[in-house]
């Protein structure tokens, strides 16, 4: 609906969309008297300080000019004597939600934008935020973005599941709801890689002794977190000589240790498969894992494309993201000059099939007595479609991580045809919803979250959709069988 639709929105809308976009800047070496004549004329209530770059150094709000430039500055004075500085900014690709929180915790009415780069985009101004957000979801905002103590963390990731079902109502599409829940679970990686850092040095770790990178895998790095995802995670490390293995290695060890077992106590459980950075595969120098990349694509045996298919969707969540960027470009190379081994990353997933048997009915669940009658929507649903659309981006050289992100470049590129396009974005945009929805049930009925979906409880027209959206996958991954099996005719 329209007007409750505004209620909620706040959480998925970006700050790109709100900041104002021309915002009154001056380089350094301006005098006073010249900025306030600007500040007048363009109606502004603050200015950015740059650098020659465009970089923000500090900003002069209409509070600062009455306090430090009235009648105690002179009007040639520059204004870099006058302004606040260091200034907090924030990345134009943020969430509002988290600017609003920011603003509000710092005390600040206007906070400059920037592009990656770091240059001045446009400002936001508080009161323009605060006008999107409804009085009661400040309150939610405030919970989101709690203080860094593990309870603070905790009471977030329990805010998630209310949020997503307020959002679910509210009409949001699932894929969106699970960008915000991954950014979120993000930013908790990022404040207890902080609270680590620090509490090792006040317990006489010392500093990282070489610079790293914390990766989420999986639907972690695509952006695709369902309520109660577990931890996929490792460490990318600056390269170091072999003589100083032990000493270097027992220090992210130790890192490794403390975030592990603090993402687990605010509710990103432990993963029983133990991808993670307490486990030496998962935590190697940049050149180890470059080597290791090679392994894996020479060797194709079951346990490395196993790995293959849980890594390939890293991402950076902390740190020196330049390295993930690095190895990134690495996999794209190696996976787009080897049909080979890409045909037996899908003949390793080969089994994953949908759900769907003869005269469209369900395959639900038999041997599992809980879930009996059940569809296991993740393991037949996005799976099989997340698998066949990873392999197709891999082929051909998209480093796009998300399904839908990775479809839609496929699609422009005249891989994927209209119809097969938009079949399989609805098929990915209704059964990601369905899960979702049955996850928030889950959690307010108080059993277990899982991924089961009883075919029963949905909606003649939801039954039909889902029969389609299999159909396609279906059709999908028997033209990604062709695909592999044709481009590696006479290939042993």
């Amino acid at each position: 609906g329209g007007p409750v639709q505004s209620q909620t929105a706040i959480f998925s809308k970006l700050i790109k969309d709100f900041m104002r976009r021309v915002p009154l800047a001056v380089e350094t070496g301006v005098p006073c008297a010249r900025l306030i004549e600007r500040l007048a004329a363009e109606d502004a209530s603050s200015a950015t300080v740059t650098d020659g770059q465009g970089r923000p150094l500090g900003i002069i709000t209409e509070q600062d000019i009455t306090r430090r430039v009235a009648l105690r500055a002179l009007p040639e004075t520059p204004v870099e004597d006058v302004m606040t500085a260091p200034v907090m900014t924030i990345p134009a690709d943020e969430y509002l939600y988290f600017a609003i929180a920011r603003m509000r915790r710092h005390g600040l009415r206007h906070m400059p934008v920037v592009d990656a780069g770091g240059g001045l985009v446009g400002m936001l101004d508080l009161h323009d935020a605060l006008a999107v957000a409804a009085e009661r979801l400040v309150g939610q905002i405030d919970i989101l973005t709690r203080d860094d103590s593990l309870d603070g963390l905790k009471q977030i990731k329990a805010a998630q599941v209310e949020l997503a079902a307020q959002l679910l109502e509210d009409n949001l599409p699932a894929p969106e709801i699970q960008a915000l829940l991954t950014h979120v679970n993000r930013d908790i990686y990022r404040r207890l890689v902080d609270l680590s850092l620090l509490a090792m040095e006040a317990e006489g770790h010392g500093p990282p002794p070489v610079g790293f990178c914390v990766v989420v895998m999986g639907s972690g790095g695509r952006g695709e977190n369902f309520l109660y995802p577990d931890q996929d995670n490792g460490f990318i490390l600056g390269d170091y000589p072999d003589d100083r293995h032990t000493e270097i290695d027992s220090w992210f060890i130790e890192l490794a240790e403390r975030l592990t077992g603090d993402l687990d106590a605010v509710g990103i459980p432990l993963c029983h498969g133990h991808v993670m950075a307490t486990n030496p595969l998962w935590r190697k120098t940049l050149t180890q894992w470059k080597e290791q990349i090679a392994l894996w694509s020479r060797k194709r045996n079951p346990t490395a494309l196993r790995l293959c298919d849980i890594f390939f969707d890293f991402r950076s969540a902390w740190g020196d993201a330049a390295m993930a960027e690095e190895l990134r470009a690495v996999v794209t190379r190696v996976t787009s000059a080897n049909p080979v081994f890409l045909r037996d990353m899908y003949a390793d997933d080969a089994e994953h099939g949908v759900a769907l048997g003869f005269f469209r009915r369900f395959i639900t669940e038999r041997k599992d007595k809980e879930h009996k009658g059940k569809i296991n929507l993740k393991h037949t649903g996005t799976l099989p479609l997340v698998e066949s659309v990873r392999l197709l981006a891999l082929s051909e050289g998209v480093e796009n991580l998300s399904t839908l992100g990775r479809m839609r470049v496929l699609h422009e590129s005249g891989f994927l045809g209209v119809d097969e396009y938009d079949y399989l974005f609805g098929a990915y945009t209704l059964i990601t919803r369905l899960l979702l929805r049955q996850q928030v049930a889950d959690f307010k009925a108080g059993v277990p979250v899982s991924n089961y979906v009883d075919p029963k409880f949905l909606t003649e027209r939801e039954r039909d959709m889902l029969v389609d959206s299999f159909k396609a996958i279906r059709a999908l991954r028997g033209r990604v069988k062709d695909e592999f099996s044709v481009e590696v005719l006479g290939t042993p």
